[in-house]
């Protein structure tokens, strides 16, 4: 377990910072040793970043204070209607976790600063989540099983589909259902029970004749019985269930191509739970239909929750089958149509109801399929390609937001890297204005360098903040990038703004707590120095950046108002000063993991100034506003915006 540095001393008064700053110069001009002057620089780089004037431009990160029993590996994490955080770990990519079944969730409450345990049932490592209506949090899949590199497996091994020629019924088979191949004589045994569909009889449309029978399938992984190369395959066979009799014998069979000793994926599990907010405890909800590690979990326009993509209990890639979660019966349902996609895929809902894939991904699936960014119609299934982007080659482990305003739609693609372990790395910011006639991608301003693994979070006076990342996979030699920036949707420019204190790249996120202030969590490295030498460990301080707009003298203070405001209503709220307020926003609260946050959204309101206060109106687009809970912030004419008010749209 890391060790929590002591947090910076910021009430060291402007004499002590001047006498110290003094001091530091005179040892780094008299002394010629590298180990003085990397002492001598760290100290004065300390006395400036603490200058109020440099804060006031460039903002400040501190280390978040985390008692020792409470850091946790953190992969995921959301914001709660409550104002509390979510912390989830899971296993925390720990084999000795995994199997020890030791899975951890933490509260954090941002305004009294404890922290609380959360009882936490299945490997939440690697799910999707996304916030209800309601305001509770959905988390669906996990791990089922640690990926096995080549070498570290004994059996070989993989998957066999098994067919059911029976139009009349589906079948089960068991755990430890023994397969024999009919050419190779080899045994293999199922590890997981199978739902094998029954068979689907065909016919032809316009006469009504029957034409043929398709087998229904199911997909299973199996192993062989005992361990050594001698129980590989390399061809296709066709294999016997042992133990049926019967009709049941002559309509089940396998059918496999290589059983090896090769690598063996993570894979993924059904379950699903919703977080109560209030409760604080995982509830849980009907399983998914498919087994998911790595899913992509995305917020409807009704409401009901698209889950897509992941790896399945097998450990491949689920074939297209996307699924649909409803809150009110808590159960999913097949979306009936096929469209496969990498895993955790950046798709969000768009103005008009569709979806917008922006091509970002998390990092399984081939390179060739289901890459291309565009707008996707879940009702008839077209997908229209939107062209013009840059590193296509390189949008694995890059960023997507929705730039504010939400009405604008348009979105940024930041960074990215080749697939799979590549040392490619992009520096790009690619914009896309979906609303334009003929969508198009163009570049905008670029990042100092490639970078991987950009954590991007939306402020409240529009600007977005991108910092971390790495510009090689996984911080590999040593490649984190330690800059923080804001980017201006109006001026389409950068700003380099306060440098981050610890490196982050794979397992990493961020997200904007309700007073404005933003947290960044995790990082799980391969290596822990530039030589690639010695073993990473994963991340467990927590930084949180405060940006420059709350080192000003004062920010616009909102009070009263509903506690709901319907879609085209108004509601007013008392403000101090209300011919200050230039701009009111609805901030949907991030679910975030693996640089991935589907959820986070800012939704201009119109303003009108009250007597005492300010009249806010909801859009009516449902689409626009999903229903939930929202942060309504108010800034000023400065850009400072007030602390967040919690609204619920129904």
């Amino acid at each position: 377990m890391s060790t929590m540095p002591a947090r910076p001393d910021h009430r060291r008064n402007r004499a002590r910072r001047i006498a110290i700053g003094a001091a530091v110069i005179v040892v780094v001009a008299g002394v010629n040793g590298p180990a003085i002057w990397r002492f001598g620089s760290e100290k004065y780089h300390d006395y400036e970043i603490n200058k109020p004037e440099y804060k006031a431009e460039n903002g400040h990160w501190d280390y978040l204070d985390v008692p020792s029993e409470y850091r946790i590996n953190s992969i995921h994490a959301a914001l709660l209607h409550t104002g509390k955080v979510l912390l989830i770990a899971g296993s925390g990519n720990n084999q000795k976790n995994f199997d020890a079944k030791k899975f951890e969730s933490v509260l954090w409450d941002p305004k009294t600063g404890d922290f609380k345990k959360i009882p936490t049932p299945k490997d939440m490592f690697c799910a999707g989540h996304t916030q209800l209506p309601d305001g509770k949090l959905l988390v669906a899949g996990g791990t089922k099983r640690y990926e096995k590199l080549q070498g570290d497996v004994s059996k070989a091994g993989g998957l066999m589909v098994v067919h059911n020629e029976d139009p009349d019924a589906p079948k089960t088979l068991p755990a430890g259902t023994a397969f024999t191949g009919k050419e190779n004589g080899k045994t293999y045994v199922s590890k997981d029970p199978v739902l094998v569909e029954k068979a689907k009889k065909v016919f032809d449309p316009a006469t009504g004749r029957f034409l043929r029978t398709e087998a229904g399938l199911g997909r299973i992984y199996v192993e062989a019985e005992e361990s050594g190369k001698e129980h590989e395959t390399g061809t296709e066979d066709n294999y016997r269930v042992q133990g049926l009799k019967g009709s049941d014998a002559r309509n089940l069979y396998g059918i496999a191509q290589k059983l090896a000793l090769d690598k063996k994926d993570f894979q993924g599990i059904k379950e699903a739970y919703e977080f109560d907010p209030v409760a604080e405890k995982y509830i849980t909800v009907d399983p998914m239909n498919e087994a998911r590690w790595y899913p992509t979990l995305t917020t409807l326009k009704d409401g009901k929750v698209l889950s897509l993509s992941g790896l399945d209990e097998i450990g491949q890639i689920v074939p297209g089958k996307d699924e649909i979660y409803d809150p009110k019966t808590k159960t999913w349902k097949y979306t009936g149509i096929v469209r496969k996609f990498p895993t955790y895929p950046a798709i969000f809902l768009m103005d008009n109801g569709k979806l917008f894939y922006s091509g970002s991904n998390a990092g399984y699936g081939p390179a060739t399929v289901g890459r291309d960014p565009g707008v996707w119609d879940l009702e008839t299934n077209e997908f229209d390609t939107i062209p013009g982007l840059s590193d296509p080659d390189r949008l694995e482990t890059s960023a997507t937001v929705m730039l504010p305003p939400a009405q604008d739609q348009r979105f940024m693609v930041i960074g990215g890297g080749g697939v799979g372990e590549s040392e490619k790395a992009s520096e790009k910011s690619r914009l896309v204005d979906l609303k334009a006639p003929k969508p198009r991608f163009k570049d905008g301003a670029s990042l100092e360098k490639g970078t991987r693994y950009p954590s991007a979070s939306l402020l409240p006076d529009d600007s977005v903040l991108v910092t971390g990342g790495s510009s090689d996979y996984r911080g590999r030699g040593g490649s984190n990038v330690l800059q923080a920036r804001t980017y201006d949707p109006r001026t389409g420019t950068y700003k380099r703004v306060a440098d981050p204190q610890v490196g982050r790249n794979y397992h990493s996120g961020s997200l904007l707590l309700p007073d404005g202030r933003v947290m960044i969590f995790g990082s799980d490295s391969l290596f822990a120095d530039a030589a690639n030498t010695k073993p990473g460990v994963f991340e467990q301080r927590i930084e949180i950046y405060t940006p420059p707009y709350l080192y000003r003298n004062a920010r616009p203070e909102v009070s009263g108002g509903p506690k709901s405001i319907e879609r085209g209503d108004s509601g007013v709220f008392k403000v101090k000063d209300p011919a200050s307020i230039r701009t009111a926003r609805l901030m949907r609260p991030s679910a975030v993991t693996h640089v991935t946050d589907t959820d986070q959204r800012s939704v201009a309101l119109d303003v009108t100034k009250t007597a005492g206060g300010v009249r806010v109106t909801v859009p009516k687009n449902r689409a626009l506003v999903p229903s939930g809970r929202y942060l309504l912030f108010v800034t000023d004419g400065k850009g400072t915006p007030s602390e967040g008010v919690w609204v619920e749209v129904p």
